[in-house]
C-alpha cells in the first residue's frame, strides 16, 4: 500500500483512499469518467487527430499559471511533491487537448443543426400549470369547474391547490418533452392552450394533478437546444465507443 499522508504515527494509504470513495459513493462516478475520457483519446488517436506542439505548450503554460508556478523549479517541485512525472504530466495535457478536439469534431455546429433537423419534434416546449389535490373526489369537482371556466385555472390553484403550486398560481413554466412522466406528457403536447387536463393520480394516490398548457412553443435551435444537443451528441457517440471495446472491473490486488 502507497502512502498518500501521515497523522502522527497513523499512515493513511491509497488503500484507504480507494475504500473511502467506494463508501461514499464517489467511486464508480470516477471511473465512469476516466474510462470515457480514455476512449475519447483512443478514438482521436484512431482518428488521427494532430496536436500543434504551440498549443500543447500553450495549455501546460496555463496549467502552470493557474496555479502560480512561474518558474521551472516550482513546477518541478509541484510535480515531485505529486509523485508525478514530466512524461506523465504531459500526458495529461495531451489527452485534455485530445478530448477537447475530438469533442469539437462530434458537437460541431454541423452535427448540432443536422440533429436538430432530424429530432426537432424532441425540443418543442410548452408552458405549463397544475393543480394538485389530496383527493380524486376534490380533483373531479375541480375539473368540472375548470371545464366550465378554464380561465380561472390560475385563481383555483391559489385557493385550492397543495404545495408549492398555491403560491405560484400553479404555473410550473417552460418544459421539453422527456420532463414529464409519459402518460401526462402525451396528453400536455397534444391539447389545446388552455385545456384543463386530468385528473392525473400520483402512483400510491396520495395526491391527483390536473394540468393545462400556458403556451406552445415550437422546437428552435437556441442556445439552450444546442447545448443539450451536444450533451446528446456526446453521450450517444460515447456509447457508442464503448461497444467498440472490452470494459471490465477488475478486483483490488
Amino acid at each position: 500500500m502507497s502512502a498518500i499522508v501521515r497523522i502522527d504515527d497513523e499512515v493513511i494509504g491509497t488503500d484507504d483512499f480507494i475504500r473511502t470513495l467506494k463508501l461514499s459513493g464517489q467511486f464508480e462516478g470516477l471511473i465512469e469518467q476516466l474510462v470515457r475520457d480514455k476512449l475519447t483519446v483512443r478514438a482521436a488517436k484512431k482518428q488521427g487527430l494532430q496536436l500543434a506542439p504551440d498549443d500543447v505548450q500553450e495549455r501546460a503554460d496555463q496549467f502552470r499559471r493557474t496555479l502560480g508556478l512561474h518558474r521551472a523549479a516550482d513546477m518541478n517541485h509541484y510535480l515531485d511533491t505529486l509523485g508525478v512525472s514530466l512524461d506523465e504530466f504531459e500526458t495529461f495535457i495531451t489527452d485534455g487537448l485530445y478530448q477537447e478536439k475530438m469533442m469539437a469534431e462530434v458537437c460541431s455546429e454541423k452535427a448540432v443543426e443536422q440533429y436538430f433537423k432530424l429530432n426537432s419534434p424532441k425540443f418543442d416546449s410548452v408552458e405549463v400549470s397544475h393543480i394538485v389535490l389530496d383527493t380524486d373526489g376534490k380533483a373531479k369537482e375541480m375539473m368540472s369547474a375548470l371545464t366550465d371556466d378554464p380561465d380561472s385555472f390560475a385563481e383555483m390553484a391559489r385557493e385550492h391547490s397543495m404545495g408549492d403550486a398555491r403560491e405560484r398560481g400553479g404555473v410550473i413554466g417552460k418544459v421539453l418533452r422527456g420532463s414529464l412522466k409519459p402518460d401526462i406528457e402525451a396528453r400536455v403536447f397534444n391539447a389545446a392552450v388552455g385545456e384543463p387536463l386530468g385528473p392525473f393520480p400520483s402512483p400510491d394516490k396520495s395526491f391527483y394533478e390536473i394540468f393545462t398548457v400556458n403556451a406552445k412553443y415550437p422546437a428552435t435551435l437556441d442556445e439552450d437546444t444546442a447545448t443539450e444537443i451536444r450533451r446528446l451528441l456526446r453521450e450517444g457517440w460515447l456509447v457508442a465507443r464503448a461497444q467498440e471495446h472490452i470494459i471490465e472491473a477488475l478486483p483490488p490486488r
